[in-house]
This record gives structure tokens, sequence and C-alpha cells, in this order.
């Protein structure tokens, strides 16, 4: 009863400072995106990249500066990974090994933050620092440039320019996430997780033995990491690591980190297109499922089958006693619905359906919230989808925003919508079948064998960065196959949400009329939470009733 009372309280207080924080949170950023003046910080930055802030950029030039600046993003980290035995504060690290440092830098780059290893054992300070936060920082501004660039499609008439994609990338980095990383170091320093340049050292315990004790800075890392949605720890057991995530406080603000951009950027989308109303209705689709989900996961895991789950009062393998089923669960929901891929607890130990559930939440597109910028635009198409399926009840040519929904924009959310699917489903059959990959698969002859596969390219092509811990993802095929994954799933969805964005743009407004589709109400919601769950329930189905729900039911 205690535990339940007390997750019912974390539950309550998490949406409470959410809501409270929405509106004025949501109004900064709209106009930190929409201001003409610049900082002359940001100047400074423009001068030294070579950059007329000013100039707007249609989406093909737009796309390319994502491209070019994400492929120096790869090269440069690429190189700080296998130069690092060779540079400053790396511990005694060697050289990561070229087809994990391939998959580490494609993996920080595209905002996934999948990790083949151990950071206290791969890492130095250097690498942690220069090259694993800064690319938390810059990955992030980037998914929120391009959320951005697609809401000025809707917002713009008769121009094919979306902004600028340097100004874009470095207000969302100087304005909102940095701002913001600064008082979340402090808050998590002040509440015990370790912030230092410390060696690692050996102490002895009390039975006698001796223990290393790493050091480094953990809270700068730890902030940008659930803030950002990125998701890659510190510590190999990342925020079940009492470093990372001393108690049941930093726990709840963690989850608070990485759900309060995606929910707040309904918010400033409503403000750029001149109707809140329209911000709040994307936001309500987002909270509807992400409620749900966290009510279903938590059901799940508190009447877990057998006699342990039983006397234990619920499915506690793999989770932490400081935080429980509920703390867990709400960790576990929020991070698999964005594309955050940290963990408090093993999602791998978790049960049949249980682990179905963190699975669906990336295979819904991680959109409710989603992750920093990809769950905006990312549920703005799947609302295109929805205005344009109530267009053919009705008889209706669909419009959204003021934007008629015609043939050449359906196939580019079409494209879209099966881009990533068609990468996880494919990746995960080559994996399935090719036989020497088998002993990388720990429970390779039961469904759950298959979980750990499909959540594994599920997890890497949607750029959310969780694991099944049963898989050992650390051999040539995994990490080169993965690291396609990520880079297919993070820049062809970009590629075709900027298109999009490019042709709403060039168009006229159309004007409202009696038969314009209110998209402001409740009968929209139920129906783009209607479409959102049968999309990605066709496309998964199968898969899944051969895994997870196999397992459940069995």
């Amino acid at each position: 009863m205690g535990t339940t009372l007390a997750g019912i309280l974390q539950l309550s207080l998490l949406i409470v400072v959410l809501a409270a924080v929405h509106r004025p949170f949501g109004d900064y950023m709209a106009h930190a995106y929409s201001s003409p003046r610049h900082l002359r910080g940001e100047r400074w930055i423009y001068r030294l990249i070579g950059v007329k802030p000013d100039a707007e950029q249609h989406w093909g030039m737009y796309l390319r500066s994502i491209l070019a600046f994400s492929l120096f993003s790869v090269l440069g980290l690429y190189g700080l990974l296998r130069l690092q035995e060779h540079l400053p504060l790396n511990l005694g690290m060697q050289a990561m090994p070229a087809d994990q440092a391939f998959n580490t830098a494609t993996s920080f780059t595209t905002n996934t933050n999948w990790q083949s290893y151990s950071g206290e054992t791969a890492l130095g300070h250097l690498a942690q620092m220069a090259g694993l936060t800064v690319q938390n920082f810059v990955s992030a501004a980037v998914g929120m440039s391009v959320a951005i660039a697609l809401v000025r499609g809707f917002a713009r008439t008769r121009s094919g320019e979306l902004g600028n994609f340097w100004v874009d990338l470095v207000r969302g980095t100087v304005r909102i996430l940095l701002p913001i990383a600064v008082i979340g170091t402090i808050v998590l320093v002040a509440s015990g997780t370790m912030q230092n340049l410390s060696d690692p050292h050996t102490v002895q315990t009390l039975s006698g033995a001796s223990q290393t004790i790493p050091g480094g800075p953990v809270a700068s890392q730890e902030v940008i990491k659930e803030l950002g949605t990125n998701g890659g720890g510190f510590f190999n057991a990342n925020s079940a690591h009492p470093f990372e995530n001393p108690n049941a406080f930093t726990n709840l603000f963690e989850i608070f980190l990485i759900l309060v951009i995606p929910f707040s950027m309904p918010r400033a989308f409503g403000k750029l297109v001149g109707n809140v109303k329209q911000g709040y209705a994307i936001l309500a689709a987002m909270f509807v499922i992400w409620f749900l989900a966290v009510c279903l996961m938590w059901w799940t895991e508190a009447h877990g089958h057998g006699t342990a789950p039983q006397l234990a009062g619920g499915s506690m393998e793999g989770k932490e006693q400081r935080f429980g089923i509920p703390g867990s669960s709400l960790f576990a929901v929020s991070a698999t619905v964005t594309s955050t891929g940290a963990v408090d607890s093993f999602h791998s130990s978790y049960t049949g359906l249980g682990g179905g559930i963190a699975m669906l939440g990336m295979m819904l597109g991680e959109i409710t919230p989603g992750g920093v910028g990809s769950g905006l635009y990312g549920i703005l198409i799947m609302a295109i989808l929805a205005v344009f399926v109530a267009g053919l009840m009705v008889g209706r040519t669909p419009e959204y925003l003021g934007k008629k929904i015609g043939a050449g924009e359906m196939k580019l959310v079409a494209m879209y919508i099966l881009v990533v699917p068609a990468t996880i489903l494919t990746f995960t059959g080559v994996a399935i079948a090719l036989p020497g990959e088998q002993a990388s698969i720990l429970n390779s002859d039961s469904p759950h064998g298959l979980s750990e596969v499909l959540y594994a390219f599920t997890s890497g092509a949607n750029n959310n960065g969780s694991a099944f811990a049963g898989l050992n993802a650390n051999t040539e095929f995994y990490n080169v196959s993965i690291g396609f994954a990520m880079l297919i799933g993070r820049f062809v969805p970009m590629a075709l949400a900027l298109a999009l964005a490019g042709k709403l743009a060039a168009q006229g407004a159309v004007p409202e009329s009696v038969g314009t589709l209110k998209t402001h109400r409740p009968l929209f919601v139920g129906t783009l939470v209607g479409v959102i769950l049968i999309v990605a329930g066709l496309t998964f189905f199968p898969a899944l009733s051969l895994g997870p729900l196999a397992e459940g039911l069995t």
C-alpha cells in the first residue's frame, strides 16, 4: 500500500510540475527561435564559422547544412575515440576499436547514445567531456532545429525558406539547453551526484578485498543526457548507478528533465503557428499514450507471474530497491517513449509484457512525447496522416493548419512512416538468420532471444539507445549494423520532414470553411491517438507476437 501511494504521489507531482512549466517554457522556446535579435555571443559564433545569420535557407540547403555538420561530428568523435590514449585526461584508457568507435560516433551524433562499451572502463575524462557531452548538446539541438523548420513550413506561405539551420542550432544550444543544464547540474550535485576530475582510486572493503572507485564529471553529463533525450550513461549501469542517480528525488528529477522539452514543445508549436489550441491538441495526444503506457507498465510489473514476484510484491528482478516498481516503471516508459534510452533498471529483466510496452513505445516512433524536436516533427507528420484518413471518410481534400494535403505531401508522409520499420525488421531478420551471430544472444532458443535482437534494432533505428542486456552487441556485425540503422533512422526521416516542410511553406493559405476539420477538438485528438496506435500495431504486431507477447502469455 505504501509503495502504491508513493508511486501515485510521484506520478501526480511530475504531472503537476510539467503542467506548471508547459506554458512559460513553451513560450520561451517559441521566442528563442523567432526573435530577430542575435545575442553578442551568438554573433561571435557566427563569425567564427563564417555564417550570415540573417540569410534564409531552402529546405535542401537546410538539410545539407545538417548533413555537413553531422558528418563533421561523426569524424571528429571517431578520431577522438581512436586517439584517446595519446590525449590528456585519458586515465590510461586505450584507443577504442575501429568498429566500436564507428558505432559510438554515429550513436552520439544521431542522439541515440547506444553504448556497446562500459564508460568507466573504456573512456577517459576528455572523451567523456569533449566528445560525448558536446554531442549530447548539439545532437539534441539538431533535432529541435528540424522541428522548428517543419513548424515554419506550416506557418509560412508562398515561401520555400525555412530559416537558417546554423542560427537554430546555436539558439537551441545557447538559449535553451545550456541554461537548463547549468541549473540542473547544480541540483544534481547538491543532491549527491558525483562531479570531479579525479582518477580512479582503490579502497579496502570491510571484508579485506580491494575495490576501484571511479571519479569523473558525472553530473554535468547526466543532466544533458536526460534533458537532450540522449541517454548515454557515464557508467555501464547508467541511471541505476548511485553516482549518477543517488536517490528517489534525483530519479524523479531526471524523469522531469527527460520530459520537460518534449512536453513543452507543442506550446511553442502553437505559438509559432498562431493557434495555441493546435498545440494543446498535440499535447493531449502525447499525454494520453504516455499516461496509459505508464499505468500498463506499472500494472504488468506489479503483477508478475511466478512465486518469486508474488512473494516480493511484484517483479523486482533487475530493479533498484531505491526506486521500486513505480519509480522504475515511470522511468522506463518515459525513456522509451522519448528518444532517451537512459535506464534506472534493466529492461531485459522486465516481464514479457512489460518489455513489450517499452519496445512498443519506441516502435510508435517515439512521438508521445518523443525526443527533443524529433517527437514534435514525428507527431505532426502523424497528424497529417490522421487528417488525410479523416478526409477520406467524408470525401474532402484534407487540410491541416491552412495547408492542403495532396498526393505529393502524402508520398513523403508514407515514406517517413515506412523507412524506420523497414530498417528495423530487415536488420532484425538478417541478424536472426546469420548462424554466426547466435552466440551473441543469451536466450537464442526462446521468444526472449528474438525480443533481444528486435529491441536492439528498434532502439538503434529509433535513436533511443536503451538495450535488453541479454544481447552482446559488442561484435563487429552488431557495431556496424546498428551503426547504419542509427544513421538511416536519424537522417532519412529528417530529410523527408524537411522536404515536406518545403512543400508546405511554398503553398498559399487555404481559408477555413464549414467543411474544415477542427483539428483542435477532442474528436481529432482521439483520431490521432487511434492512427498512431493502429499504424504501429499493424506494422509490428507479427514481430511482437513472436517475441514479447509470446513470452508474456506463456
